[in-house]
C-alpha cells in the first residue's frame, strides 16, 4: 500500500499528540511529536540556567546546541517513541507547566527551529510518518498528502491540559493553566519564523466537542481517501 505524510497542526492542548499516535499505530506509521523536541531544548536551556521566568540567555543557548542531541527511543510498553536529551530520558519532565511556560519562547528562535526542523525532514524522507506540531503542514512537510489543523476553544484546552497535570501530580491551578495557553498562542502565532498558522490546503477540524474515537474516525477515513489520491 502506498505510504503517505500525515502532518498535524495547531493550538497547544487540542490532543494533536493523542490522535497522530492513534493514527500512526493504526497504520504503522512513524510517530514524531516535534512539539516534544522543542521541550527538549527548552528543558536543556532550564537545566543548564539559559533561561528562567526572568531571563533568556539566546546566544549562549546558540552557541550550546550542538550539545544538545535530541532523539526518539521506541518504547513497545507504551506503543509510541519517548524522547531522550543526550540519551536520556525526559518523557515526562518535559511535560511540566514550568516548560510549558518557556517553550514557546525557546521556539521562536530561529536557530533551534533550524536544527529540530532538518531532524524532522529527515526522519520523514522515506514518508510513511505522523507528525504532529505547529509548522509541520506549513514548514517541515509543505508537501504532505494529508495535512490537519486542530483547534478548541481555550477553555476546553486548558481544562484538558489541568486534568492531565492533575494526574500527574502537579500542583497548579485551572487559571495558571489557562493563562499559559493564552500566552502560548498568543506567542505561537505572533513569532516571526515559521508562525503557527493553517496551510491553505489543510482540514479544519475544531474538536472542542468531539469525542477521541470520533476525530479517531474521521480522520481515517482522511487518511484512506488520501492514500488513494
Amino acid at each position: 500500500m502506498k505510504q503517505i505524510t500525515i502532518a498535524i497542526d495547531g493550538f497547544s492542548s487540542t490532543g494533536k499528540s493523542t490522535i497522530a499516535k492513534l493514527i500512526a499505530k493504526s497504520l504503522g506509521y512513524i510517530y514524531v511529536d516535534s512539539g516534544a523536541m522543542y521541550r527538549a531544548i527548552t528543558f536543556f536551556a532550564m537545566k543548564k540556567g539559559m533561561i528562567t521566568p526572568e531571563h533568556f540567555n539566546r546566544e549562549t543557548l546558540i552557541s550550546e546546541l550542538p550539545n544538545a542531541q535530541v532523539t526518539f527511543k521506541f518504547n513497545d510498553q507504551l506503543g509510541f517513541a519517548e524522547v531522550y536529551l543526550n540519551n536520556e530520558n525526559i518523557e515526562k519532565s518535559i511535560r511540566t507547566l514550568e516548560v510549558s511556560n518557556l517553550v514557546s519562547i525557546v521556539a521562536a528562535v530561529p536557530e533551534v527551529r533550524a536544527q529540530l526542523v532538518k531532524i524532522q525532514k529527515n526522519i520523514g524522507i522515506n514518508k510513511g510518518v505522523v507528525m504532529d506540531g505547529r509548522d509541520i503542514g506549513t514548514v517541515v512537510f509543505p508537501d504532505a498528502e494529508l495535512k490537519i489543523f486542530m483547534s478548541a476553544t481555550a477553555e476546553t484546552r486548558a481544562l484538558r491540559r489541568y486534568n492531565e497535570l492533575k494526574n500527574n501530580g502537579e500542583n497548579i491551578t485551572f487559571e495558571a493553566v489557562l493563562e499559559n495557553v493564552q500566552k502560548r498562542d498568543h506567542l505561537d502565532s505572533t513569532r516571526e519564523d515559521s508562525p503557527l498558522m493553517q496551510a491553505e490546503d489543510a482540514i479544519a477540524i475544531d474538536n472542542s466537542n468531539a469525542t477521541i474515537k470520533e476525530q479517531f474516525d474521521h480522520i481515517l477515513k482522511l487518511v484512506d481517501a488520501a492514500i488513494k489520491a
